[in-house]
């Protein structure tokens, strides 16, 4: 299996599955001298973390992180700082149950990735699905936790914005409540509605989608390349690329189309600071392909989990027609621990944008440019 790295300058390699004996990432490309403990990392696979509710799957993995290489202690600072060399993160596995699979080892569960990696490798990993598992994506939040200290002054936030088909009441907005629940969720209110909403999902053997918004502040105008190297398109990609993502919006996303040019358009005035204000930020943050100083706005869509108690109808891989219904420990709503996965991937890829940026023009230009210049 190919295709196992992401990123340009800073880029981790992820390695593991769901049953073997770890998981982890290298990162490369990282810059020297960073001050990086493993509690920096811990802090957001602990957001992550199976088993912290009855929400999510009870799957009890405490994600530890080891930095195994990348960093030395610095005598003149008295801290422990990347070295510029690769990190390698790994997180041990301790509580897989494969047993729980032996019973559907050969079927394949609708709306899993298991029949297009026989179609495709000839095998499949069973046992949770091997990397297809959203188990992989602790090494992106892992990855993660470093990319955020690469860019300066840079907050990435996120959110549970839906569950189901209940949106949250943005102007109960409160990024201090997300948290205060397990769901991340910014609406109190609907927090509390999303309790017994997803408490008879899971009851009755369901599961059910989720919407996460991702807000990055602190991005500086220029990330970003107008062609071949979109900001907003390698966001797209890299949320795309998280377990179970079916859709991504940038800004106000699909709901442009329902504008006109005038309600669209990020009207603009000069601030005290000499720099310019936006009066509105339908465009996300991004213009052009590259960002423009405003917060990054980026939206993803997660389907239902596959894994479910309801039966369905199937295949075998023997080419059987067959019933499933899939037992064991599983997310009914695999988007709520999914916020810190969309984080990650955001601040990783706004992290590889600042260091191609620095590369190609440095500090920038000095803008606003004198009359004649």
């Amino acid at each position: 299996m190919s295709f196992n790295t992401f990123g340009h300058m800073f880029r981790f390699t992820s390695f593991g599955e769901s049953h073997g004996a770890a998981i982890g990432c290298v990162v490369d490309g990282c810059p020297p001298r960073i001050p990086l403990q493993a509690a920096d990392i811990q802090k957001y696979l602990d957001k992550r973390r199976p088993g912290q509710s009855r929400f999510t799957t009870q799957r009890q993995e405490p994600d530890t992180v080891k930095i195994l290489s990348g960093v030395f202690f610095d005598e003149a600072s008295g801290q422990q700082v990347t070295t510029g060399t690769p990190i390698m993160l790994q997180i041990d596995n301790v509580d897989q149950r494969s047993k729980d699979y032996s019973a559907i080892k050969d079927k394949y569960r609708p709306g899993h990735a298991g029949y297009v990696y026989d179609v495709k490798y000839g095998l499949h990993d069973y046992r949770g699905g091997g990397r297809a598992s959203a188990r992989e994506t602790a090494a992106r939040v892992a990855a993660g936790g470093i990319a955020r200290k690469i860019v300066p002054g840079l907050s990435v936030r996120g959110a549970l914005v839906q569950m189901g088909p209940h949106q949250i009441d943005r102007t109960r907005w409160d990024w201090n409540e997300v948290d205060n629940n397990p769901f991340f969720c910014p609406d109190p209110v609907q927090a509390k509605f999303f309790e017994d909403y997803l408490d008879g999902v899971r009851k009755a053997g369901s599961s059910c989608g989720a919407v996460i918004e991702v807000v990055a502040e602190g991005v500086p105008a220029g990330l970003g390349a107008p062609v071949y190297a979109k900001l907003d398109g390698d966001l797209a990609a890299a949320l795309m690329g998280i377990n179970a993502v079916k859709g991504v919006e940038i800004g106000d996303g699909f709901g442009v189309a329902a504008l006109s040019g005038e309600d669209n358009a990020d009207e603009m005035r000069m601030g005290n600071d000499n720099k310019p204000v936006f009066l509105s930020n339908h465009a996300g943050g991004i213009l052009g392909g590259i960002s423009s100083g405003q917060p990054v706005v980026a939206r993803f869509a997660v389907k239902p989990t596959s894994s479910i108690l309801t039966p369905r109808k199937t295949v075998d891989r023997y080419g059987r027609d067959t019933d499933i219904s899939t037992k064991g420990r599983h997310d009914p709503c695999v988007g709520i621990r999914a916020v810190p996965i969309g984080e990650a991937m955001v601040a990783c890829v706004l992290a590889d944008h600042y260091l191609m940026h620095r590369g190609q023009v440095g500090e920038g230009t000095a803008w606003p440019f004198k009359p004649g210049a």
